[in-house]
Parts: C-alpha cells; sequence; structure tokens
C-alpha cells in the first residue's frame, strides 16, 4: 500500500467540530478528503447490497436506503454496525486511497477527515504521516448531535456511545486540538497547529 506521506488523519467523536475544523483548514488553503461524503456516495451506489442485507423496511420510495431507519438499526446494534461497516468500508477505503494518490502528487499537508480512523485499524489502514483528533467533552458532543441532527438525549448519546471513546482517540493520536470554546478559540488553535507542522517526510 502506497504511504500517504502528506497526509494528516482528521479524527474526533461525532459531535466534536470536525466539519468546523476542516472548514478552518480551507481558509488557509488545505486540502482535505471527507470518508463521509464518500461513504454517503457508497451507501447510495450499494444500496441495493445494504437493503439485502438489512431488509426492506430500510428501503425509501426511490429504491434507496433510508438512512435515518438505518441509522436507528445500526446504532443500536454492535453486530449490526460492523455488517454494514463490512459491506462499505472496503469501497469507501478504495474510494480514500484513488483521491489521496492525487493530492501525493502535489507535495502539501492535506487532510483525510475520518470519523472512525482508528476504529477500522488507524495507520495499518490509512498509512498517514500524522494523526490529529479534535477533541470535545461528551456533554458537549451530545448537546451539539441534539441540535444538529434533531436527536433526542438517548439517541444522540447511543450514537457517541457507539464510537471509541474520545480518551482513547486522544491517547492514540499524534496531536491533539481542542474544541470546547468559541470559533475564534478554535481558530487560534488551528493557526498555532498550522505554524506547527514539521516539513513534509521529516
Amino acid at each position: 500500500m502506497m504511504k500517504l506521506s502528506s497526509a494528516i488523519a482528521l479524527t474526533g467523536s461525532i459531535g466534536s467540530g470536525k466539519s468546523t475544523l476542516v472548514s478552518l483548514f480551507s481558509l488557509y488553503g488545505y486540502k482535505s478528503i471527507c470518508a463521509d461524503s464518500l461513504a454517503h456516495e457508497v451507501l447510495d451506489e450499494h444500496s441495493s447490497e445494504v437493503i439485502a442485507a438489512f431488509g426492506d423496511e430500510i428501503q425509501d420510495e426511490n429504491a434507496k436506503v433510508n438512512r435515518k431507519k438505518l441509522g436507528k438499526i445500526v446504532f443500536a446494534s454492535l453486530e449490526q454496525r460492523q455488517k454494514l461497516e463490512s459491506i462499505l468500508h472496503p469501497h469507501i477505503h478504495k474510494s480514500i486511497l484513488a483521491k489521496a494518490a492525487k493530492l501525493e502528487e502535489k507535495g502539501a499537508w492535506y487532510f483525510l477527515d475520518i470519523p472512525l480512523f482508528f476504529e477500522v485499524g488507524g495507520k495499518d489502514t490509512y498509512p498517514v504521516a500524522r494523526s490529529l483528533v479534535v477533541y470535545t467533552p461528551k456533554a458537549k458532543a451530545i448537546e451539539r448531535i441534539m441540535q444538529r441532527d434533531n436527536l433526542s438525549f438517548e439517541d444522540a448519546k447511543a450514537r457517541l456511545d457507539a464510537q471509541m471513546p474520545i480518551e482513547e482517540k486522544c491517547r492514540l493520536a499524534d496531536d491533539i486540538i481542542g474544541n470546547d470554546g468559541s470559533i475564534r478559540a478554535l481558530q487560534q488553535r488551528v493557526e498555532s497547529y498550522i505554524r506547527s507542522l514539521p516539513p513534509i517526510g521529516s
């Protein structure tokens, strides 16, 4: 597998503010590849396979997957979640690596926004140069998920609990940026992080 020597894996828990961080990095000219966006494309492309695995009750009127119904199933069961990941992840992995290969040619730092980076094997699966976790306390993350996705406290907590604890991700990461304050404070941390980045390959 090709080493992604210019790539930084950006990860964190759901509700931690990864998308906000990606937007801030883009202000400074940094490119990114979003695993969630690719996952939506893969889910649409392989909807018949997913429906066959989970039943017609997750099918919408266009013969595609109703994401909300699928979400209720997979976030309630580790076994069901692993079944979905076994269908989708090989396709997502292939797509991410293909896009990363093009960015590697530019010789500049870029980000792989992968929420489940550590859950799927970390650098063994995506051989990046560095990993960066955006940290948000659990209570704050649940609050954001409830507001963003219009979910109950119980559903938001279930989605957060389905992932590796943020403290464990922080332990595994090369770098950490805290996102527990204002957007201005986060931008200052982003600027500080950019200044701290070593030359590629060092």
